[in-house]
């Protein structure tokens, strides 16, 4: 039972992934997700069920439009995959912070919460790789959200005042400072305003000490990466390279992974 819970949820978030595709497109193009059928990009032929089944369709029309034969970006069967996968480790996550007590109200809206704040992550990271810009309409609903979660939680607990949630906003204004001085110091050079509400967001989600564990993963990959990129001579040195994905990534390996590294640093650094 255990196993196809697992599967069902990895479908769910094949479904979301299919979904998360459709509203990056519509951002590119500036029309509203929330309404209007799925259609070709390049014939405009409205598309039927049995063409957007996720990662399925992809494989059965061998990556091509059924109607006009152009070719269907690798990244709509990579999105849906990265969701469903996201999806399994965010429920394998909340299950053993949860005690497997999962139809525990409270576990219910945490779940929820993880499950919408990794989607406005994916969409971040897929639209700022593709287009160096973090969109004010996927960033700004995500603050929203996130500072009213916690604040009902600061403020709607059953154990009292919640600390760890007075840590979230903290580690909130204390991130998004950290990057407004980077802009500041910069001109604009180094980061942008984006990566400032980003970072915001971010310290929302994990809180402190995760925050720290995120922002060190960011910084790292994105060295590692760019002078991947450098060396392999794809980019110069003043070339620009979006830093939301590195931040993203750090944001996913913090919440996963966050608790264990830090007391592994500790216990490290402590012997």
């Amino acid at each position: 039972m255990e196993i196809i819970f697992y599967v069902a949820v990895f479908i769910f978030g094949l479904a979301i992934g299919s979904f998360l595709n459709c509203v990056i497109y519509r951002l590119e193009q500036g029309k509203s997700f929330l309404k209007g059928r799925s259609f070709c990009p390049y014939c405009k032929k409205v598309l039927g069920f049995w063409d957007l089944i996720p990662v399925f369709s992809f494989l059965f029309l061998k990556g091509k439009c059924r109607y006009c034969g152009k070719k269907i970006s690798l990244q709509y069967p990579v999105v849906e995959i990265i969701t469903g996968v996201l999806f399994v480790l965010i429920l394998n996550y909340e299950l053993r912070i949860m005690n497997y007590e999962i139809f525990d109200f409270g576990n219910v809206i945490n779940l929820l919460f993880l499950v919408l704040s990794s989607s406005f992550l994916i969409l971040i990271f897929v639209y700022d790789l593709k287009h160096y810009i973090i969109p004010d309409r996927v960033i700004y609903p995500a603050i929203l959200i996130a500072f009213f979660y916690c604040l009902i939680k600061l403020f709607y607990s059953f154990s009292g005042f919640n600390l760890e949630m007075f840590y979230s906003f903290l580690s909130a204004f204390g991130a998004g400072l950290f990057f407004f001085i980077i802009v500041f110091i910069s001109k604009g050079k180094w980061m942008g305003i984006g990566d400032i509400k980003l970072a915001f967001f971010m310290g929302l989600l994990l809180g402190f000490p995760n925050i720290l564990a995120a922002l060190f993963f960011a910084f790292l990959i994105g060295a590692i990466i760019g002078v991947g990129l450098v060396l392999l001579k794809k980019k110069g040195m003043k070339s620009e390279v979006p830093f939301g994905p590195f931040l993203v990534a750090g944001t996913f390996i913090a919440l996963f992974w966050g608790s264990e590294i830090i007391n592994w640093y500790w216990n490290l650094i402590i012997i």
